[in-house]
């Protein structure tokens, strides 16, 4: 019996002890919010009428682009018809929100000429074209240096990056075609003179547009109206092989790799569609690549775009390709920025009122139930033991993140942790006040204590699950870790708490010492309620 009693003791101080260890030993720790760590907080509107269908459309694409970027818990919620983006602890600021605000049509438009060199003036619109341009860093684009890089793996379908323009010079004052009535004249004399910048405004799909590149020194690029959208990619990733590419699949069928192949056959040939054999991957009016087409035709899956990649300049073209639309057109009305030492401030300011409130219980705990109080703080540790091993592996593997409502969920957690031990020793100090002895009212307390504690934890998770299910934002962390804590209170109580009162009542040092025992502090706590010896009278 004694042997049973101590195997989920010792199982829950392992397991509790062992997480701990391996927490430590990973590395890993508990993510932090954006109000604990600091990051990012962006709000977008659309720039037009939209629907909630686009809206909630727009909403997943952005929730991809985010999950792609790897932030820990961003939360990504809808305010009316703004969509309002937190990221935490992002590195690069700029960066994501970029990729996260980068709202152009993906395009796929044959290049014309190459007009590398040739000066540039901004369009008239100043605003538009003012945007187009800074914006030439936004989403998903790799800053593609057009290298000399010349060849992919052998018999693979590749499209190399950057290898003709040099090549391509002979041909690209003989392509304009005549349907380029809106647009900046053909380049005849490459850096001649200065050549105009199509507007955002004017950038339209069926128009022949002079587009900036995006790496510096790439570009500007004569481009054909556009031939494909982004549309018939069905995904794309970056890949290392020898060098950095990215790994292109098109969907089926005419929506897809027909298309594409359609594209290729044209620019592999040299027409007088695409007479550089290069294709333009364009988005918000900034050519992302402009890689060369080396073969009329591929398989869906079998498609490659190959350069001097950096590793971050394959991924962000990836997530160009994989994310490129969003179904309307966005623009940003504020960004707010909070400070790590801000961040940090509150984490500190949560710390130390969750170490008082607890330093403050344990002591009133240790004053009225002497010895017991001992048999709460160890299983308040083992309880923060497990808490937090599992926070950080959630975080690592999930991208749980911890919050501030997170913090306060866990010190409101740390009232239901303690009302189960009062429940308890309540119910073992009325077993000892009716006169049974200490060992052998502990069972019979915990059995009866147990369903009280069951019952008030379940009404607990209960109340954070419905919270956690109807609410968004910083009231779900507030419900899941209130939850989370209820569980393991359950699962303390009954594999350390119970055995570990039971075999104490055991141990006369531990019941009876002066001052301190369990039998002496319980037997102290009912003396008042024990009634007078009766005084005879009469005669």
């Amino acid at each position: 019996m004694r042997r049973k009693i101590w195997l989920p003791l010792v199982f829950i101080v392992l397991l509790a002890g062992g997480g701990i260890i391996a927490t430590v030993a990973s590395g890993n720790s508990p993510e932090l919010g954006l109000d604990l760590q600091g990051g990012v907080s962006v709000v977008l509107e659309p720039t037009s009428d939209a629907d909630d269908e686009q809206l909630d459309q727009t909403l997943d694409i952005i929730r991809d682009r985010v999950d792609a970027l790897g932030v820990a818990e961003p939360e990504i919620t809808r305010q009316g018809g703004a969509i309002v983006v937190q990221l935490p602890g992002v590195k690069n600021r700029d960066r994501a929100l970029e990729l996260v605000g980068q709202t152009a049509e993906l395009r796929f438009r044959p290049v014309l000429a190459n007009l590398t060199g040739a000066e540039t003036t901004q369009p008239e619109e100043g605003e538009d074209g003012s945007e187009g341009s800074t914006t030439t860093t936004a989403e998903g684009g790799s800053t593609t240096t057009a290298g000399d890089s010349t060849s992919t793996s052998e018999g693979a379908a590749g499209i190399p990056l950057g290898e003709s323009a040099g090549a391509v010079q002979e041909t690209t004052t003989t392509t304009a075609p005549p349907t380029t009535t809106t647009t900046a004249p053909p380049a005849e004399g490459e850096g001649s003179g200065e050549v105009p910048l199509t507007s955002r405004e004017d950038d339209k799909a069926d128009a022949t547009v002079i587009l900036p590149g995006k790496a510096e020194g790439d570009g500007p690029y004569q481009l054909g109206p556009s031939l494909a959208t982004g549309r018939i990619v069905s995904s794309a990733s970056a890949e290392f092989q020898n060098e950095w590419v990215v790994a292109l699949s098109m969907k089926g069928g005419a929506d897809g790799i027909d298309t594409f192949n359609g594209i290729a056959a044209e620019c592999f040939n040299r027409s007088q569609v695409c007479p550089t054999g290069q294709l333009a991957i364009v988005l918000d009016s900034v050519v992302q690549s402009a890689p060369n087409i080396e073969q009329p035709s591929y398989e869906r899956d079998q498609i490659q775009i190959s350069g001097t990649f950096s590793e971050g300049e394959a991924k962000d073209l990836a997530l160009v390709l994989r994310y490129g639309s969003l179904p309307v057109e966005l623009e940003r009305q504020s960004v707010q920025t909070v400070s790590a030492s801000l961040g940090e401030d509150s984490l500190r300011a949560g710390v130390i009122a969750g170490l008082v409130g607890l330093a403050l219980v344990a002591l009133y705990m240790l004053v009225y139930y002497r010895a017991l109080g001992l048999v709460l703080i160890v299983g308040v540790g083992v309880s923060a033991s497990l808490l937090y091993a599992i926070v950080s592996w959630l975080g690592e593997t999930r991208g749980l993140a911890l919050t501030l409502a997170g913090v306060t969920g866990i010190i409101v957690s740390i009232g239901v942790t303690v009302d189960s031990y009062v429940v308890f020793f309540e119910r073992l100090k009325d077993e000892v006040k009716a006169g049974r002895t200490l060992r052998s009212s502990t069972e019979r307390a915990f059995k009866r204590a147990f369903r009280t504690i069951l019952a008030a934890d379940i009404s607990s998770f209960i109340g954070a699950a419905v919270l956690w299910w109807l609410t968004v934002g910083s009231v779900r962390g507030f419900a899941f870790f209130l939850g989370l804590s209820t569980v393991l209170d359950v699962i303390v109580a009954w594999m350390f708490t119970r055995p570990a009162v039971i075999l104490l009542a055991r141990n006369r040092f531990f019941t009876d010492m002066p001052g301190f025992g369990v039998a002496r502090g319980l037997a102290s706590t009912t003396a008042s309620v024990k009634a007078a010896p009766a005084v005879g009278t009469g005669k």
